[in-house]
């Protein structure tokens, strides 16, 4: 049960985005910018990053929302199982392993990423505007699962509500819903 009285039909992150909207919104537009803006890599690369960082912290609510994002835009499950169990027999680049490496490292603590984790993404052909991303995406999803956890928000009743989160989110963004969330009361 949610610490505060949040909207029963929004659980997760979605319910505290809409208790205080003029927080939700600058939460979203970074969100929107670092996950769906221009960028050398591709969407899913970028879920993935947030699926690394919310089972690092495990907090199931975001490992399974990003999960399925990652699993919609990529087309398959594999990746995402893999990435959970060991970064590094992922069948990714050396180079995305590096960086998820680098966002699993900062969801322990931003000190762990080290020069040598940083030359290893470098030398696998990371970007400087990559690696301060990863980093970035990875503190930003740190802030959405404390939040989730620390207000103990709602598990959806049905696990049928990730997928539904995961078209919304791949066909959307991180954008807040211009008519709103009434529509999924039942």
């Amino acid at each position: 049960m949610p610490h505060i009285a949040l909207e029963p039909h929004l659980p997760g992150i979605t319910g505290l985005l809409e208790y205080r909207k003029e927080t939700g919104q600058p939460i979203r537009d970074l969100t929107q910018i670092l996950l769906r803006g221009p960028s050398t890599l591709s969407e899913a690369e970028r879920e993935l990053i947030a699926t690394v960082v919310s089972n690092e912290n495990q907090c199931k609510f975001c490992t399974t929302a990003h999960t399925a994002a990652a699993d919609r835009l990529l087309g398959e499950h594999e990746t995402t199982q893999s990435i959970k169990n060991d970064i590094s027999s992922a069948a990714l680049s050396d180079k995305i392993k590096a960086l998820l490496q680098i966002a699993a490292l900062t969801a322990r603590s931003g000190k762990l990423v080290t020069e040598e984790v940083i030359g290893k993404a470098k030398a696998a052909g990371a970007t400087d505007l990559e690696i301060h991303d990863t980093v970035l995406i990875a503190a930003l999803f740190c802030l959405y699962n404390r939040y989730v956890d620390g207000m103990a928000t709602a598990l959806p009743e049905n696990e049928s509500y990730y997928d539904t989160l995961a078209e919304r989110l791949v066909n959307h963004g991180y954008t807040r819903l211009p008519q709103g969330y009434d529509h999924l009361k039942k």
